[in-house]
C-alpha cells in the first residue's frame, strides 16, 4: 500500500519539547506531560478531514511536497545510516516537520518520514490499494531442461570457486571493520582484487558465510572461525550447499552496495532484519516456478514484475533500475535462475528440502581438483574448484590472476620469495609443486625457484634499538658476555660492533651501572654533549587588586607599584576613624570582577550571560540551590529549565532537569539567561 509506519510509532523518537512545538504550530494548547502531548497529536492527526483541510491551506511548496509524498512509496531505509544530520533541503519541508505531517529521526539522521495516517488522509476516502487479478505477462522463449541444468551448473561451480577464493583471502588477511560497523569499500575492494572477483560476489559470500558462522568478529577484524576450516576441507558441492541455503534465509539483500542517497554501504553492517528482502527472494522463485514447462523468460529481468504480483510486500532495492533486478542477479549468480527459468537448485530451495538440495548440488557441481597444469609461461591452471590445500599452496607461491570455472595463478620472483619468507625451503617448494603438477616441473619454473632461493637471505635485517661500537675488540667481547648486561640482549655483529635491544638511554644507564664509561653519539657520529639546562619555574602571575578609583573594579597596576604607593599605617588609621557601614551586596557594581572562582569559570564559558546572571549562577553552584535557566539547544529551540543538584564540569553544567525528570548535561555557552526558580 506504500505506507510508512503509524504516527504513534514515529512519535516515539520525538522529544516532549518538539511535541509542544507541534501543538503550538497546530494552534492547540500544549498539555503538561509528554504522554498528554502525544495523545493530543494523535487525536488531531487521527481526523482525515482535519489533515486534508490543513494541507489545503498550506504554502504551495509544502502542499506540493506532501501530496507528492502521499502518492509515492515511503523513502525510509530498512537500515540505519550513520553520518551528518539531514538538512531541511526541500522547500516546504520545515513547515510539514513543525506540524508533525513529516517526522524525522530524533538525531536528525535519514529522510523525513510521513506517518501512515497522514498519507491516507491526503489520498482521500476514495483511494484503494491497487490490485490486478491477472499477473503481468513476460515474453517467453523455449528452453530445454538440459540447457537450464548446464547453465545452472556452470554458475554454481563458478560461485563455489569465487567463495573459496574470497574466504581464503579473508583467512590470510582478515578484513578490518569500520568504526561505525561493517566492512567498508576499501577492504571490499582489497578482497575482490586478491580473489579476482567482483564486488557483488564478495558481498554475497561474506554475508552468507557470516550468517552461518564461517566468519565472526575478532576485535576490530572479521576473521574466519574454526567452522571455516571444516567447511574448506569439504567438497565444492557441500560448500556450495551451505552458502546457498544461507543466502535463501538471509533477512537482507546482501549485494546491495548503495543506499537511496547513492552512498556506499558497508558489508556485515548488522542491518535490522528485512522481511521484504526475504519476500523478494521467495517471490522470484515462486514466479519462476509457475512458468509453463519448457518455457523461460526471454530476459531474466522480466521476472521482476511477476515478483511484485506474487509478493506485494517484497522489498525493492534502491539500486534496482528494473523491478527486483538485484534479486534476479543474485539468483543467476548462484545458479538458482538459469535461462530465465527455475533450475533444479531453485526447485530444491523452494521445496525446503535440505537433502534434495545437497543431492542436486552434488549432481551439478564437479569434485574438487587437486592438481594443476604448470606451464612454461610460469602459469598454473586449475579446472573447476581447487581443493583447499591446492589453493593454499598456489596462493602462497604464485599470484592469482583469474577465478571461476578455471582459475589461473602466475609465478614470479616476488611470489617465490614470499613463499621462502613464509618459511618454505627450496626443496619444499619444488617438492610440493611437483606433487600437484600434472607432469614434471617446467624448466623455466625450476630456474625461477632456484634463482629466487640463491638470492634469498643474502642480506639480513636484524632488530636493534641502538648500536655499541669501539676501538677495542676485547672490550666489546667482554660487554657481550657480561651477565649484568644480559637484559640488553647484546649481540656481536663484528669485533668492534654490538647491537642492543634497549634504547640508547637504557643502554647508557646499564653500562654506567656496571662501571663502564660510555658516551652517546649524535646521528652524524659526533659525541652528544649531555648538558642538562638548569630548571627554572615560570613567572608567578601578579595578583589582581581592586582600585579605589574604579569602585573596586580590577585595574592593571602592578602589585609592587600599589604597595609602594600606600602607607599601611595611614590606611589603618583611616579604617579605625571611619564610621561603621552596612556591607554592599554588590561592591563591584555591574560588570565588575567576580567574587569566587566559580563565577570566574562560569564567566569564561557562558559568554551569553550578563554579569548579574553569572553571579546568580555561581551562587547557585556554590550554595547548592535550585536555579532556572533559559537554554537554546543545537536545533535552535529555546526552553526554560528548572535545575537542581548542580555540578560544574567546564565547559558543561551537569544537573537534574525538572522538565525532563532526569540527569542532563548543558553546555554553558548555550545558557542565555538565569533567573530564580520562582520566575521559571
Amino acid at each position: 500500500m506504500g505506507l510508512d509506519a503509524p504516527l504513534e510509532e514515529l512519535l516515539e523518537g520525538v522529544t516532549s519539547e518538539e511535541l509542544r512545538g507541534m501543538l503550538v504550530a497546530l494552534n492547540i494548547k500544549p498539555p503538561g506531560t509528554r504522554q498528554q502531548r502525544t495523545a493530543a497529536v494523535l487525536h488531531h492527526h487521527g481526523d482525515p478531514e482535519c489533515i486534508a483541510s490543513m494541507v489545503a491551506k498550506a504554502p504551495p511548496s509544502a502542499r506540493e511536497l506532501l501530496e507528492h509524498r502521499a502518492r509515492s512509496a515511503p523513502r525510509h531505509t530498512d537500515f540505519i545510516v550513520f553520518g551528518a544530520p539531514q538538512p531541511d533541503s526541500r522547500p516546504g519541508e520545515r513547515w510539514a516537520l513543525d506540524r508533525g505531517l513529516l517526522i524525522r529521526n530524533r538525531h536528525g539522521y535519514g529522510p523525513a518520514r510521513m506517518p501512515a495516517e497522514v498519507t491516507l488522509a491526503l489520498r482521500g476516502p476514495d483511494w484503494h490499494a491497487p490490485f490486478d487479478p491477472v499477473p503481468p505477462a513476460a515474453e517467453m522463449v523455449s528452453v530445454a531442461a538440459a540447457e537450464v541444468e548446464r547453465e545452472a551448473a556452470a554458475a554454481a561451480t563458478g560461485f563455489a570457486a569465487h567463495a573459496a577464493s574470497v574466504l581464503s583471502v579473508c583467512s590470510s588477511a582478515p578484513p578490518a571493520r569500520l568504526k561505525s560497523g561493517g566492512i567498508g569499500a576499501r577492504e571490499l575492494g582489497r578482497i575482490g582484487k586478491a580473489a579476482q572477483t567482483d564486488d557483488v560476489a564478495v558481498r554475497l559470500v561474506l554475508e552468507a558465510a557470516y550468517s552461518v558462522g564461517l566468519m565472526a568478529r575478532d576485535g576490530h577484524l572479521v576473521a574466519p572461525t574454526q567452522k571455516y576450516d571444516a567447511w574448506a576441507a569439504q567438497e565444492p558441492a557441500a560448500r556450495f550447499a551451505v552458502l546457498l541455503q544461507a543466502w535463501w534465509n538471509l533477512p537482507l539483500t546482501p549485494s546491495q552496495a548503495r543506499d537511496e542517497e547513492n552512498r556506499s554501504l558497508p558489508a556485515l553492517a548488522g542491518a535490522p532484519p528485512c522481511d521484504g528482502c526475504l519476500q523478494a527472494r521467495r517471490g522470484l522463485l515462486t514466479a519462476a516456478a509457475r512458468l509453463p514447462e519448457g518455457l523461460g523468460a526471454r530476459v531474466a529481468a522480466d521476472l521482476g514484475p511477476l515478483v511484485a504480483w506474487h509478493r506485494p510486500l517484497a522489498h525493492l532495492s534502491f539500486q534496482d533500475e528494473a523491478p527486483f533486478a538485484t534479486a534476479v542477479r543474485e539468483a543467476e549468480l548462484l545458479g538458482v535462475i538459469a535461462r530465465g527459468s527455475l533450475s533444479p537448485l531453485g526447485e530444491a530451495l523452494l521445496a525446503g528440502n535440505a537433502e534434495v538440495l545437497a543431492t542436486e548440488c552434488q549432481r551439478l557441481l564437479p569434485e574438487a581438483t587437486g592438481t594443476a597444469r604448470l606451464g612454461s609461461d610460469l602459469t598454473a591452471v586449475v579446472s573447476g574448484t581447487p581443493t583447499a590445500s591446492l589453493a593454499e599452496l598456489l596462493d602462497a607461491t604464485a599470484d592469482r590472476e583469474t577465478s571461476g570455472m578455471a582459475s589461473v595463478w602466475r609465478f614470479s620472483a616476488a611470489s617465490i620469495r614470499r613463499a621462502l619468507d613464509a618459511g618454505l625451503a627450496l626443496d619444499e617448494v619444488s617438492a610440493e609443486l611437483t606433487a600437484i603438477a600434472e607432469g614434471p616441473l617446467p624448466q623455466p619454473l625450476s630456474y625461477l625457484i632456484a634463482d629466487a632461493a640463491r638470492r634469498h637471505g643474502r642480506v639480513r635485517v636484524a632488530p636493534a634499538a641502538c648500536v655499541i661500537h669501539g676501538d677495542e675488540p676485547s672490550l666489546l667481547a667482554e660487554l657481550a658476555t657480561h651477565r649484568g648486561l644480559a637484559p640488553l640482549g647484546l649481540r656481536q655483529l663484528a669485533p668492534t660492533v654490538l647491537v642492543s635491544a634497549g634504547t640508547p638511554d637504557q643502554t647508557l644507564a646499564a653500562l654506567r651501572d656496571q662501571g663502564y664509561a660510555p658516551v652517546a653519539e649524535a646521528p652524524d657520529g659526533t659525541v652528544r654533549v649531555e648538558r642538562v639546562p638548569p630548571q627554572r619555574a615560570a613567572a608567578v602571575p601578579t595578583p589582581r587588586k581592586p582600585s579605589a578609583k574604579t569602585g573596586g573594579r580590577l585595574t592593571t597596576h602592578k602589585a609592587a607599584e600599589v604597595s609602594e604607593a600606600v602607607d599601611s599605617h595611614a590606611v589603618a588609621a583611616r579604617l579605625l576613624a571611619a564610621p561603621p557601614t552596612l556591607p554592599d551586596p554588590d561592591p563591584f557594581g555591574a560588570g565588575g570582577p567576580f567574587g569566587t572562582d566559580t563565577e570566574e569559570i562560569v564567566a569564561g564559558y557562558a559568554k551569553q550571560l550578563t554579569y548579574a546572571d553569572v553571579r546568580q549562577l555561581g551562587h547557585a553552584l556554590d550554595a547548592g540551590t535550585a536555579i532556572a535557566i533559559e537554554y537554546v539547544s543545537t536545533s535552535g529551540s529555546r526552553t526554560v529549565r528548572t535545575l537542581s543538584r548542580l555540578e560544574l564540569d567546564p565547559p558543561y553544567l551537569e544537573a537534574w532537569c525538572h522538565l525532563r525528570e532526569a540527569e542532563r548535561v548543558f553546555t554553558l555557552s548555550r545558557i542565555h539567561s538565569v533567573m530564580p526558580t520562582g520566575h521559571a
